[in-house]
């Protein structure tokens, strides 16, 4: 059996995750798996590394876009100037966004298309884990005409959300291990069809979550917004003649994508290079990624720090994060620094860089 090629994409290989890394030589084993992508942000997951690509010329794993169909980042450019940024007074407002929303969900998902059966009761809520909203601001334009081009207003609030397709991922995923394991499927047989119809149900779920997650936070705010982007981290679509399976990968094949910092640090707008992208699988980094697990996490910090102490960033941002645990597993010292992430993108001819953002409010979850 030949195994798949493997790349990783990094300055210096000595400060990539070991663990990843032999995640990713394990998954080179799979059968009909041919190519893998590591990317700046690798990080060891459940089994799976996360930040990587893994491509196969006829064959679906499941398993490997796991759990969270559809998992990706929004990102909407309000009409509200920074300087009329109250950051207490919208934190003051922003209640009542764990709780089911109070539209037609049911007319939602019809409308998106979508089967309204389908987990209506979730829609519109963030979910736990390191899913978050972020009020932003433009910290810093790198390309001024890029910016400039895309009629992007410099003192705008911006909004980037980050969720997925909740439980209704879960779900599809459960299905396809009960009966085969983590077994593949070939895309062209009847299961594979099956997977990828069920696939693209819990993509555009999650496109539509991220849509009215933004709509209520902007109106607790009573701003209106546009949106710029949305991408999708976690999926499997066409390329190249076979299947490209993303695991915490943002596309370089849809246009800008953010890239998030923790809450404790810059994000990126970054643009595409065309013609670059084949030899990273279409594929960029989606986040910081991860330093430290969860449990290591809470763990290192709760000894040093009281969950009131993480609420305030170095930046002068707010975090809204009343789950005691949750805020230690995803304070910005467990993840790693975005600002080396974003250089490996851009050595390696992947990105350019039109603007940084600053973090304002993050919010987690509230409990009232």
């Amino acid at each position: 059996m030949t195994k798949a090629s493997i790349r990783i994409i990094a300055s210096d290989l000595s400060r990539v995750d070991p663990l990843a890394l032999d995640q990713l030589a394990r998954a080179a084993e799979f059968e009909g798996l041919a190519r893998i992508v590591g990317l700046p942000d690798l990080h060891a997951g459940r089994g799976i590394a996360v930040g990587a690509a893994y491509w196969s010329p006829d064959m679906l794993f499941p398993h490997l876009v796991g759990s969270d169909i559809g998992c990706g980042m929004a990102l909407w450019e309000t009409d509200q100037p920074v300087r009329r940024f109250r950051l207490d007074a919208a934190a003051r407002k922003l209640r009542g966004l764990d709780e089911p929303w109070d539209g037609d969900a049911g007319a939602a998902l019809s409308k998106a298309k979508i089967d309204p059966a389908l987990g209506g009761a979730a829609l519109g809520t963030i979910g736990g884990g390191n899913h978050f909203a972020e009020f932003q601001r433009v910290e810093r334009i790198v390309d001024i005409d890029r910016f400039e081009a895309f009629g992007f207003r410099p003192d705008a609030v911006w909004l980037m959300v980050h969720s997925g397709s909740r439980g209704l991922g879960q779900a599809i995923l459960d299905d396809w291990t009960r009966s085969r394991g983590t077994a593949p499927a070939e895309a062209s047989g009847e299961a594979g069809a099956a997977y990828l119809a069920a696939h693209d149900r819990a993509v555009g779920w999650a496109v539509l979550n991220r849509e009215i997650i933004a709509r209520r936070f902007c109106e607790k705010l009573g701003l209106a917004a546009v949106r710029r982007l949305d991408i999708c981290h976690n999926s499997v679509t066409p390329y190249e003649g076979g299947w490209l399976h993303r695991k915490g990968a943002a596309p370089a094949d849809r246009g800008l994508v953010v890239i998030p910092g923790s809450r404790g640090d810059f994000s990126y707008l970054v643009e595409p290079v065309v013609g670059q992208a084949a030899g990273a699988l279409c594929s960029l980094a989606h986040g910081a990624g991860r330093k430290w697990g969860r449990n290591d996490a809470h763990g290192r910090l709760s000894k040093r720090f009281r969950p009131s102490d993480l609420e305030r960033t170095a930046l002068g941002g707010r975090v809204i994060c009343e789950d005691r645990r949750l805020i230690f597993e995803e304070a910005p010292q467990a993840y790693k620094d975005i600002g080396g992430v974003v250089g490996d993108l851009e050595a390696a001819g992947l990105i350019r860089v039109i603007a940084s953002l600053r973090p304002l409010l993050s919010y987690k979850t509230r409990r009232s």
